[in-house]
């Protein structure tokens, strides 16, 4: 077997001499880690706080409905001991929304506001994630606009009519859990739940009431969900639900 040719190898060299230059001078850079903005525990406790809020948040109508308020104030106040001007303002406008949040009837504009914030309050990487100021400046913005802008209090008959056929099929899936022996308790919870949501965001709050019902009915009774009472005042929540779901589009 004969050897490569010296020439050959020269030239692979000369070759090859720009693009280990290149990568040498980057390794240091490579190597040396990013350096932090926040303290290490911080973050953690930020990053914990944002997972606490979300929890909260996705059981609003039920279990964590008593949390949201205490969950957003604790976001606060971490964000008060990081003395930054972005975290500082989303904290600020998170406050102020869960103020806004004790009024009887939310408007679906801060709903969909707060949720988009506390979504991105979810990130992994907390408050050193690359992206961190700029979403804290968007979402704050998002929420301050809905602390300045009325509610629009035009109905939409076209989203009336897609939430009756949705929540038709919900309150179907709901029966066939009720029925169930034992009765299906996620199913129940889940899909009241999700009506609760999605009425709520339509202000129509007769049937979010009755959803949310519907949900506290089945954690109150988790243990007896097969009995006749429990049975009996599930029926009848449901069909109350189901006639209100009715009347939204008559």
């Amino acid at each position: 077997m004969t050897g490569i040719p010296d020439d050959d190898l020269e030239e692979t060299r000369a070759a090859l001499a720009p693009t280990l230059e290149a990568t040498a001078a980057i390794l240091p850079w490579v190597a040396k880690p990013k350096a932090l903005r926040f303290d290490a525990k911080l973050n953690e406790r930020w990053i914990a706080a944002g997972k606490r809020l979300a929890q909260s948040w996705s059981e609003r109508h039920g279990a964590g409905a008593d949390d949201v308020r205490p969950a957003i104030f604790n976001i606060y106040s971490i964000a008060l001991e990081t003395a930054d001007g972005d975290c500082l303002r989303l904290g600020e406008a998170l406050a102020s929304a869960a103020d806004r949040l004790e009024e009887a009837q939310p408007g679906p504009r801060l709903i969909a506001a707060l949720a988009g914030a506390i979504e991105c309050l979810g990130d992994p990487g907390g408050l050193e994630h690359e992206a961190f100021a700029e979403r804290a400046r968007h979402f704050a913005g998002r929420l301050e606009a809905t602390a300045n802008a009325g509610e629009n209090t035009d109905r939409s008959t076209v989203l009336d009519h897609l939430f009756v056929n949705e929540a038709a099929e919900s309150i179907e899936l709901m029966h066939d859990a009720l029925a169930a022996l034992p009765p299906d308790a996620y199913a129940l919870t889940t899909e009241s739940i999700k009506l609760a949501q999605q009425a709520e965001l339509l202000e129509i709050w007769g049937v979010m009431h009755l959803a949310r019902r519907i949900a506290e009915a089945v954690a109150r009774n988790a243990a007896d969900l097969d009995s006749m009472n429990c049975r009996q005042e599930l029926e009848g929540l449901l069909q109350a639900l189901t006639e209100a779901i009715a009347t939204v589009d008559a």
